[in-house]
């Protein structure tokens, strides 16, 4: 039954018990042995390798793609963490498809590329399930370095900064660590509380303490951090959600997609977590694709994804879009909002047909979606703490001050990108602590 009498078409136990199971099982299991070698020897090992270049985090796939093909998956593990210490979760939900997959030759062959994404994580889980940390401290240095962010930035920051001896303080204004990978991500891709398990390996390293509950600028100041530490690490992440500007937004019934993908990651039952019949998902990004699907893994019947523009802009991959109209979820390009529409709860989303004209996009003929449930993912913006203004931070923003992941100017939206930025950010504030 639904949860608020203003909203009675969205309610929970839309579906039988069993089904949630199955629905959020895992989306790709991992490979076993003989998989992962059968896989392992379509490489060509290149030696100009593109998938390398592909890589945000610049991993060497030939090497540890041969290191699995020879039966030594733990040398792989460690080939992929050194340059990934997030390896695992990015094995899960990189968009491998656009990035290190592509540019594989076999793609240009055959249409077919190696696994490298099922072929990493057949390297790091084995490694992890055994819990196995394969990184020590170097001797302590005596310098204090506070992390802002328990994200993919910031963690990937922390673990750097650790190893290279430096005692780290993560805070977080969330109540568990991990960011985006805990919260933001759909719950099919990192079932059995993976995000929650790498972090827990990760701190394994030793010299990182993580706080909590602690938001910047409320908690604690930037100016604060700069007196009391040698040296500052932003991981902020992005924390505002960019509104429609139509009529009738703030309807029961309309909410922000990356909240309902929070709950749905945070809840313990998820047949206890209410869906519409009938929604409609705006936008064109990897949120909007994540909300849509799992609408319909919870039982919604007719979900529809909108997009502004052609489907070629659509941010969310090809793969992703396939994935979702092979779940059930339509999608519909250029076409904008116009106005949210219903009395005492939303009811449906009024929309005009969109093409480019010389001024921007211009509006056309209008529909109208019948919707009892609509989820905002047009993107989202930095809420900039006091102390730091712009749109998106610059990567030393002051002195002693080092930025990374989206909260940063050419933050990509991808765990493998706030991996690379944090990563490097650690040895940037290394160098600058006078220790390398």
């Amino acid at each position: 039954m639904s949860n608020n009498p203003l909203t009675p078409g969205i309610a929970a136990q839309r579906l039988p018990a069993a089904a949630y199971a199955q629905n959020f099982g895992d989306l790709e299991p991992v490979l076993d042995r003989h998989e992962a070698h059968v896989a392992a020897d379509r490489c060509y090992f290149c030696h100009d390798a593109p998938c390398i270049t592909a890589c945000p985090t610049s991993i060497d796939i030939p090497l540890f793609i041969r290191q699995i093909a020879t039966g030594t998956p733990e040398a792989a593990a460690r080939t992929i963490w050194d340059q990934n210490i997030l390896g695992g979760m990015c094995a899960r939900v990189c968009p491998t498809e656009q990035l290190c997959e592509e540019a594989c030759v076999r793609e240009a062959a055959e249409g077919k590329p190696v696994e490298i994404g099922r072929l990493q994580r057949f390297a790091t889980d084995r490694v992890m399930d055994k819990g196995v940390h394969p990184y020590s401290r170097a001797p302590l240095s005596g310098k204090r370095v506070a992390v802002v962010g328990a994200g993919p930035a910031g963690l990937a920051c922390a673990h750097r900064l650790a190893m290279h001896g430096h005692d780290v303080v993560v805070l977080d204004r969330a109540p568990k660590a991990g960011g985006l990978n805990e919260y933001g991500i759909a719950t099919y891709k990192t079932p059995d509380n993976f995000a929650a398990r790498e972090v827990a390996w990760l701190l394994q390293i030793g010299g990182i303490e993580v706080r909590c509950g602690v938001k910047l600028g409320r908690d604690v100041s930037l100016d604060a951090l700069r007196a009391d530490y040698d040296a500052v690490f932003l991981g902020i992440g992005l924390g505002g959600v960019n509104a429609l500007r139509v009529a009738g937004e703030d309807l029961p019934g309309v909410r922000d997609a990356v909240e309902f993908i929070a709950e749905l990651r945070q809840v313990a039952d998820k047949a206890a977590l209410p869906v519409g019949r009938d929604v409609v998902v705006i936008g064109g990004g990897m949120t909007a694709v994540d909300a849509a699907v799992q609408s319909r893994l919870l039982g919604a019947q007719n979900v529809t994804i909108v997009y502004r523009r052609g489907q070629d802009r659509m941010s969310a991959s090809a793969h992703e879009q396939d994935h979702a109209t092979q779940t059930g979820v339509r999608i519909i390009c250029n076409a904008a909002p116009v106005a949210v529409l219903g009395t005492a709860a939303v009811e449906g989303v009024e929309f005009a047909y969109t093409h480019d004209g010389p001024d921007g996009l211009v509006m056309g003929e209008r529909f109208v979606l019948k919707a009892d449930q609509v989820f905002k993912a047009i993107g989202q913006a930095l809420i900039a703490p006091e102390g730091l203004r712009g749109a998106k931070l610059d990567a030393a923003p002051m002195a002693g001050v080092w930025t990374g992941g989206d909260c940063a100017v050419g933050g990509a939206d991808l765990t493998v990108t706030a991996v690379a930025e944090g990563r490097d950010a650690a040895e940037a504030i290394h160098a600058a602590l006078g220790l390398k």
